[in-house]
């Protein structure tokens, strides 16, 4: 029999990690809905000058990968092993960087679409519509990892592209309580932004995961190969697109204390979910994924003169009831009876 020091033991092992899956609910909560608003007060409050985008998406990169070789640092207790641990990993295999090279390419990608959407769509809707991932990731993860779904999964998945489409509906309709802002928006650029980012954000992630599964390094390596990686296409890209203003504007153009801020929050992001996915189950990602929802709402009432509508209302409940259904009804494989096996 367990002893009463080994019982208390697990109590408060379990005690402390029932608290760990509450935090993780409110950190992603915040984080979901943060992130979102955030780069949508950056890209469109009044300013002299606009920072280029390209270039916050490339320090979002660089300051992921400064973050995790951090954390290996720590990890490791020791510098001289920690250059090991790198060199082993990194230098000694370059095939291996050569492979996550494709999710890095297209998560910068997609990262520089979001700062497209939510230029051209307001923070509620760019939530509501940003859902859509979860309808790519669940192809690309039957396509890719021969992953089944439950029926009600599918059924799920239909609700939600139901519900994007009410919202969207909403948005392409409404002109706005602000028409000086609206002027600047194209609600098309914008859906197709999001469309196009969910594509990637289902490739990249589903690719990523099979990376993971088909090897021993940690998650944490791997950000810093993302996150290196991500800073040389995000260099790359951000000459081959905005090259000339740069030159003659500066690369830190625009820049201020909230541009900053919404570096670190996007390059947070990715490292957050890492860690909270060990304690956060599906149902709890979902409320979260829900809460962010509202929050991005009442948020954007109060400070983006966002207007709510029937439309609105009834696409985003549709969306939040299909997050919960998708993490609530796996899909179960059918038990394998004594008499089926024996036949």
């Amino acid at each position: 029999m367990a002893s009463d020091s080994q019982v208390k033991s697990q109590v408060k092992t379990q005690a402390s990690q029932g608290n760990l899956k509450y935090v993780s609910l409110v950190t992603l909560t915040v984080q979901n809905a943060a992130l979102i608003l955030w780069m949508r007060y950056v890209r469109t409050r009044d300013v002299d000058e606009m920072f280029i985008s390209a270039t916050a998406v490339m320090l979002a990169e660089l300051s992921k990968c400064v973050i995790a070789l951090l954390i290996i640092l720590y990890q490791e207790r020791s510098v001289s092993k920690w250059l090991d641990h790198l060199y082993q990993n990194l230098i000694l295999n370059p095939m291996d960087n050569v492979k996550v090279s494709v999710p890095a390419f297209v998560y910068v990608m997609q990262n520089n679409l979001q700062f497209l959407a939510v230029s051209n769509l307001d923070a509620a809707t760019y939530q509501v519509s940003y859902q859509l991932k979860i309808l790519t990731t669940a192809l690309f993860s039957v396509g890719m990892l021969n992953r089944r779904l439950s029926a009600l999964q599918w059924i799920a998945l239909v609700i939600l592209m139901c519900g994007v489409a009410l919202v969207q509906l909403q948005s392409s309709t409404s002109k706005g309580s602000d028409g000086e802002e609206s002027k600047h928006q194209n609600a098309l650029v914008g859906m197709i932004a999001v469309i196009t980012s969910c594509l990637m954000s289902g490739f990249a992630g589903v690719y990523f995961e099979k990376i993971l599964k088909g090897s021993p390094q940690s998650v944490w390596l791997r950000n810093v190969q993302l996150g290196f990686l991500g800073t040389i296409i995000g260099l790359i890209t951000l000459f081959v697109k905005d090259g000339k203003e740069v030159s003659e504007s500066g690369f830190f153009k625009g820049y201020d204390w909230a541009v900053w801020l919404a570096i670190m929050l996007s390059s947070a992001g990715g490292l957050l979910v890492a860690v909270v996915v060990k304690y956060a189950d599906n149902i709890l990602k979902g409320f979260a994924t829900s809460a962010a929802i509202i929050l991005s709402c009442i948020i954007s009432i109060y400070f983006f003169n966002f207007q709510l509508s029937i439309q609105f209302v009834g696409g985003a409940t549709l969306v939040m009831i299909s997050v919960y259904m998708y993490g609530r009804f796996p899909y179960v494989a059918p038990a394998v009876t004594e008499a089926s096996s024996n036949a």
